[in-house]
């Protein structure tokens, strides 16, 4: 693997030890801005500001708190440290489920495994997992935070995602069912048909983030001097008028293929 190790761990279940290097499966690719002074074009920096003196409070003076209308809870900075879990670097299997138990709404942030110089024992382990049909549950302490994840196979490479927690998932029954007016068979009809055109398989190369692609072009247009002219969109309004919308759509779609 030429990418870079983000972290190092140890999974253990029973007797079995599998030491691993953790990389990261999804990047950054975002445009990051720094906020310039708009006169000099030098960068500013944000400070912590007491609203009433006005006055910049230095770090050492500040205070964690929780606040809430009626009073304020201060912490020290030891008080907080006694909660961080203990520095670990096992990943402990707590169980193995059946593949597509954990629902997708529960996974968070994926990560590669490999291996971390024991290459036969992770090659043994990475074999085991993808032929299991299972996925773990596991539990591990990265740089000072618990996590509880699912290490699973993909296309032969073990995958660990970590999970939300129960109170971070929101279920559906505490939604309002979906309201208004019954469809008639013929609306249902359109909207089946408008589904079925655009049936497909997945491309993900297809899919990419035109909003940066945008955003960077611009950037590249103004580093070289030319001048940007902005374009005004115009919104499209709704209608509630379903069957006349999906008419429109039915005919688009149509012309379209």
């Amino acid at each position: 693997m030429s990418a870079r190790a983000v972290w190092k761990g140890v999974i253990g279940f029973g007797g079995e030890r599998v030491p691993v290097k953790l990389y990261t499966a999804v990047s950054d690719r975002n445009v990051h801005f720094r906020l310039l002074d708009r006169r000099r074009h030098r960068p500013v920096h944000q400070a912590m500001i007491e609203p009433q003196s006005g006055k910049t409070v230095s770090r050492d003076d500040r205070h964690k708190a929780v606040v809430d209308k009626q009073d304020r809870i201060l912490f020290d900075d030891e008080e907080l440290d006694e909660l961080t879990p203990a520095p670990s670097r096992d990943i402990e299997v707590m169980h193995f489920l059946p593949q597509g138990m954990i629902d997708n709404q529960w996974y968070q942030r994926p990560y590669f495994l490999g291996p971390d110089g024991d290459q036969d024992t992770f090659d043994a382990f990475a074999a085991a997992l993808a032929d299991s049909g299972r996925e773990g549950l596991v539990h591990w302490v990265m740089r000072h935070k618990a996590y509880v994840g699912a290490l699973r196979d993909h296309d032969g490479h073990p995958v660990l995602i970590t999970l939300r927690h129960l109170d971070e998932v929101v279920d559906a029954d505490a939604l309002e069912p979906p309201g208004g007016g019954k469809l008639n068979d013929s609306e249902v009809k359109m909207a089946t048909d408008l589904v079925e055109m655009y049936a497909a398989d997945f491309e993900p190369e297809t899919y990419q983030d035109e909003y940066r692609q945008r955003l960077e072009a611009l950037v590249e247009t103004k580093r070289s001097g030319k001048r940007v002219k902005v374009k005004h969109r115009r919104r499209q309004e709704p209608t509630d008028d379903i069957a006349s919308s999906l008419k429109a759509s039915l005919a688009r779609e149509r012309k379209r293929a």
